[in-house]
């Protein structure tokens, strides 16, 4: 016992004199883990409560877990709490995978044991050495940042894993040295069950054919990754220790940003969505990327905006980079490339071809430079239409013929292309900047934000 906890830092064991929660699922790892953490409390006057949550996705078989555990703990005369959900349900009205809603539900409910047994009680998992290996392998092939390869730590968000510098296979020895049972969950077995079972069964042996250090070697990597990250975080902080902070608002200058390192960039913008206090959750590179090309391509005296998860838009302006929440105002704002922008109750997408609604303008002429913007008409602006027979007409004049009022007017975008009115919504495009069906075009994607929001529900 003492050789396999002694890998732990001690700070991350339970503390002389207090209660700990353990998470038991019944398995091989986690009934190993409950024996260990039952010793070393016993032998320091404290107490380890094990806690099961019975996810009921394999029928009998989570009821026999549960009992299983229920029944070893009182034979130990170990504290048991026990608890449920419906994963499936929770899958189904949040979008989440089975594994995502029942991990969910899992912590939930072991956070909520852990409140009742006082403050500062903490929660352990059995997380090893492989089941480490294995996250950073995942995460490395589904795509992440240096972050992502940093595996899990002994303490991150409350939760402790005191065997992550201990394998599969020496948890499997002590379990068969001290006698200790456990079941095993059917679906372990099929490498088609889950992606993390591919890699446990399939992927893992392989890499311990080429090197039986695998699993030690992919930690270590991600050992010295995490001092990477930390550092690239220390600075990211440090750079944006003096940001313009108001609720709903945080303002950046482009050149604090400029300063910076490539590394350091992306840092210090989800530093910006930490101050702004929506988090940096569903936050991906793309729209760290997005955000960056904003700060790169927006022409001087030009405003351009990106909309950004959790209600954000980011605007670019003058040297100055503006996360918020806050509602915007109808102002000019410049559209880039594959940047959608909502201005007023529509979304702006500028693309290199047609699709959907929207209107159809045409491409640069060879050296020419020719930004493109949205906003609302200005006072006297005029459109050549074919309806005006060459001559063009003021949009308000036009929007008078259509019935369309003068506040609906103001609410419809106008794209100007270097300075100059090429189209207005409903209007259509000035025949200087129009083209025919088929040929090459800069195409503003133009959907109404509403109709958007309720096709995303």
């Amino acid at each position: 016992m003492e050789e396999l906890l002694s890998r732990c830092p001690r700070w991350a064991l339970p503390a002389r004199g207090r209660p700990a929660l353990c998470a038991v699922s019944g398995g091989l790892d986690s009934m190993c883990l409950l024996d260990l953490l039952d010793r070393w409390c016993r032998e320091r006057q404290g107490r380890i409560v094990a806690a099961h949550f019975n996810h009921h996705l394999r029928g009998a078989e989570s009821d026999r877990d549960e009992a299983f555990v229920r029944d070893w703990c009182a034979g130990r005369d170990i504290p048991f709490v026990s608890g449920s959900g419906d994963v499936r349900g929770l899958a189904e009205r949040e979008g989440l995978s089975l594994e995502e809603a029942a991990r969910k539900l899992r912590y939930a409910f072991l956070r909520r044991e852990a409140e009742k047994l006082g403050q500062h009680i903490r929660i352990y998992t059995a997380h090893h050495a492989d089941d480490n290996a294995e996250t950073i392998l995942f995460n490395l092939i589904r795509g992440t940042g240096a972050a992502g390869l940093t595996g899990m730590a002994y303490q991150q968000n409350g939760i402790y894993r005191p065997l992550l510098d201990v394998t599969r296979a020496e948890l499997a020895d002590y379990a068969a040295d001290h006698h200790i049972p456990h079941v095993e969950d059917s679906t372990n077995a099929d490498p088609d069950a889950a992606a993390r079972n591919f890699l446990r069964l399939e992927v893992m042996p392989r890499l311990k054919q080429i090197n039986p250090q695998a699993v030690a070697h992919i930690n270590d990597a991600g050992r010295r990754l995490r001092t990477v990250d930390r550092s690239l975080e220390e600075e990211a902080a440090r750079r944006t220790a003096h940001v313009e902070v108001q609720e709903g608002r945080v303002t950046l200058s482009r050149q604090a940003l400029a300063e910076a390192t490539d590394a350091v960039k992306p840092r210090m913008l989800l530093r910006l969505f930490d101050l702004l206090g929506v988090g940096r959750r569903d936050i991906t590179a793309a729209h760290l990327n997005a955000i960056l090309y904003l700060t790169r391509n927006t022409l001087w005296g030009r405003e351009s905006r990106l909309d950004l998860p959790h209600g954000v838009t980011a605007r670019y302006c003058r040297e100055w980079l503006i996360l918020e929440t806050r509602p915007q105002t109808l102002t000019e704002v410049q559209l880039l490339p594959d940047c959608p922008v909502t201005w007023g109750d529509f979304r702006l997408t500028l693309l290199d071809q047609p699709e959907g609604e929207g209107l159809a303008l045409r491409p640069w002429r060879q050296g020419e430079r020719m930004g493109l913007t949205a906003g609302p008409a200005a006072p006297g602006d005029r459109l050549v239409l074919p309806e005006t027979h060459g001559g063009g007409r003021s949009v308000k004049r036009l929007c008078l013929d259509r019935r369309i009022s003068l506040t609906e007017r103001d609410q419809l975008p106008a794209i100007y292309a270097g300075g100059c009115l090429a189209a207005v919504w409903r209007l259509g495009v000035d025949e200087a900047f129009s083209v025919s069906a088929g040929e090459p075009c800069r195409f503003i994607q133009i959907a109404e934000a509403a109709k958007e929001r309720d096709h995303e529900k």
